[in-house]
């Protein structure tokens, strides 16, 4: 609030967050790398793989990592990954079929394997069970949590991903059939305190083909997208909604915009309403404590929630290449901690091992289940019943 004279200006407090569609230019490449991931783990859960793609007109690019004993055939997981997104036709600009693949994957360097397959606290005796193997790079990962969804999530990024997710549901069932994969939504949440209150503004941009109007895309995405996600409570007279604002969008996929993996990591977590590591997901095997530290401390934010220790909570885990146990474990709950942080801490750290493989076996996580994560935000899925989701930890701290 401020005064000016006798005039008193009442601010809002909005937050704003984005999600993409799979057919997303940086998506696409997200899913290649991880259904890549998923085809070594398929035949060696052992494996190690960091894989990265890039795309741009007419061709991707698939570089990287990789130690496993499997076998790939890295042309049919690309242009499979590529025809499910929905670009099977050259009139959208991207042809599974016709598309040129360049493979640039080669062998684990020795060196990052010799801190992975035995942890510098098992190398000393510190640690004698079978949970010694090293992180397998440094890096500090955050997971939150709070009480504004059912799924403790953030509204804002939440309602983005739903959009997004039915934008591309239409598109696929054929109710809208003149939509192509590439588009983009954001929501923009106004608070009351710390409480959610109404959709301020939501914007949808939607690939589609040339001869549909932009009066037709609105008034079909608002009955057949908008309407179905957002609940009715949240939208009011003053609602902006923003369809398309260019008037245009033919030109998508990577024809429009060049795509690489790992670029959409705000995306991917909580829609820039908590911290982030820098670290991305897609493309790494289990070890890479870029994905599994980042699930393990969204499952302790999410599980310390539900519990009712706080409404709000972040967490953030840190950790040296080579080192199984964490450099650091941190709690941030802003104020809304029902007890003591330093009981929080020892209840937490008391109840799960924060070690990388003791995290691989509490969620199984070395299975093919990447690619479908890859697209519409890895945390609050419980759609997918990601185990990181789960709240059996609750009952436990609380």
């Amino acid at each position: 609030m401020q005064y000016k004279g006798m005039v008193i200006i009442i601010m809002k407090k909005l937050f704003t967050s984005e999600s993409v569609t799979e057919g997303h230019p940086d998506k696409i490449c997200d899913k290649i790398s991880d259904a890549i991931l998923d085809e070594f783990l398929r035949q060696d859960k052992l494996s190690r793989v960091a894989c990265e793609t890039t795309t741009t007109t007419g061709i991707i690019s698939v570089m990287g990592e990789v130690t496993a004993e499997a076998y790939v055939d890295f042309q049919s997981v690309v242009r499979n990954t590529v025809r499910e997104i929905g670009y099977n036709n050259s009139a959208y600009g991207f042809d599974c079929d016709t598309c040129a693949i360049i493979n640039s994957i080669h062998e684990q360097s020795p060196d990052i394997a010799l801190g992975v397959d035995k942890a510098f606290e098992a190398k000393s005796g510190s640690i004698t069970d079978s949970f010694d193997t090293g992180a397998g790079d440094q890096g500090m990962m955050f997971g939150f949590a709070c009480s504004e969804t059912p799924e403790l999530m953030p509204m804002p990024i939440q309602m983005a991903h739903s959009l997004a997710k039915r934008l591309t549901a239409v598109r696929k069932n054929g109710t809208l059939p003149y939509l192509r994969p590439d588009g983009k939504t954001q929501v923009t949440i106004e608070y009351d305190g710390e409480r959610p209150v109404r959709v301020d503004t939501i914007v949808i941009s939607t690939q589609h083909a040339p001869d549909v109007t932009i009066e037709k895309i609105r008034e079909d995405l608002i009955k057949n997208v908008i309407e179905p996600v957002i609940s009715e409570e949240f939208i009011d007279n003053e609602t902006v909604i923003y369809v398309n604002p260019t008037g245009r969008f033919v030109v998508g996929g990577p024809m429009g915009d060049s795509g690489l993996t790992g670029r959409k990591i705000i995306v991917d977590t909580y829609g820039g309403y908590s911290r982030h590591g820098g670290g991305a997901f897609s493309g790494k095997d289990p070890t890479k404590v870029d994905r599994t530290a980042a699930y393990a401390a969204r499952y302790l934010a999410k599980n310390i929630v539900a519990a009712h220790l706080a409404d709000k909570c972040e967490v953030q885990l840190a950790y040296a290449i080579g080192v199984a146990k964490p450099v650091s474990v941190m709690f941030d709950t802003f104020g809304t901690a029902k007890i003591s942080e330093a009981d929080l801490y020892e209840r937490v750290t008391k109840n799960m091992d924060l070690r990388p493989a003791a995290i691989i076996e509490r969620f199984d996580l070395r299975r093919p289940i990447y690619k479908e994560l890859a697209a519409y935000g890895h945390m609050g899925r419980e759609d997918l019943k990601a185990p990181w989701e789960n709240l059996d930890m609750a009952s436990s701290i609380s």
